[in-house]
């Protein structure tokens, strides 16, 4: 069994749990249910844009705790400081370390910068949490999903008005989705053994169409990376263990986006 078989099978437990004891008509009354969400894809193809998702993550399967001192407010603060083009926020507790919470927290600060819920969604009740909790966009991870729950789960976004990051590793990630105005994100890290390899973003690419939006996901610690992956079409770098291992992920975060050339 993989990390990934492992954090998939709790995270279905825990979402019939917490399905049993709140009414979706709840989440739909929650305030941040009627806002306009801000779109990733706009913010990654303006002009100008950095181009960089910056993550808060406090820790990890593979690397343990990397960061249980930062507050989120002021990691918000700092990346917005910094000008990235979005924020990602892990609300999955038990593997990573996050909370609904920190989300909910971060978007009272960050009013202007599309905001993605990065967890494990293997339920539509958690697309529908994801807004409620005043997310911009949810990460479908094709890896744990089958082909029509891809569809199904990107359809009640689109529905809901949130925008949806698929995460591809393989080729055979990739078939299972419809490519076409899609924002495709290629994870360098193998979710089953969590090596990472920066040549699957290239390997892949070119398996990309045109009229997608492509996000390079993990093992980004050098700006120099970034120039080499634009020249492969890449308009978006999801960033976040090399900001979230030093004391101040904000002031990382600032000083990695002015070395970008």
């Amino acid at each position: 069994m993989t990390i990934l078989d492992k954090i998939i099978a709790f995270k279905k437990k825990e979402v019939a749990k917490i399905k049993a004891e709140v009414p979706v008509s709840k989440l739909v009354a929650s305030p941040n249910f009627q806002r306009q969400p801000l779109s990733l894809k706009k913010s990654l193809l303006e002009v100008g844009s950095t181009g960089i998702i910056a993550e808060f993550k406090r820790q990890s399967p593979s690397k343990g705790v990397i960061n249980d001192k930062a507050k989120i407010v002021d990691v918000t603060n700092g990346y917005l400081d910094a000008n990235v083009a979005a924020q990602s926020i892990l609300t999955d507790t038990s593997f990573f370390g996050g909370t609904m919470a920190d989300l909910m927290e971060a978007r009272v600060v960050n009013q202007i910068k599309p905001i993605l819920r990065k967890d494990f969604i293997v339920d539509g009740f958690q697309i529908v949490e994801a807004k409620a909790i005043g997310a911009d966009v949810i990460l479908l991870i094709a890896a744990c999903l089958t082909k029509q729950e891809l569809k199904n789960y990107g359809q009640l976004a689109t529905d809901l008005g949130l925008e949806v990051l698929y995460e591809v590793h393989t080729q055979e990630d990739l078939d299972k989705i419809e490519l076409n105005n899609k924002i495709i994100g290629i994870n360098n890290r193998n979710l089953k053994s969590f090596e990472v390899d920066l040549e699957n973003s290239i390997l892949l690419a070119n398996q990309i169409p045109d009229t997608c939006v492509k996000v390079s996901e993990s093992g980004i610690s050098d700006p120099k990376i970034i120039s080499g992956l634009k020249e492969y079409g890449f308009h978006g770098f999801l960033i976040g263990e090399n900001f979230m291992k030093e004391e101040d992920p904000g002031i990382a975060c600032q000083e990695f986006i002015s070395q970008i050339r």
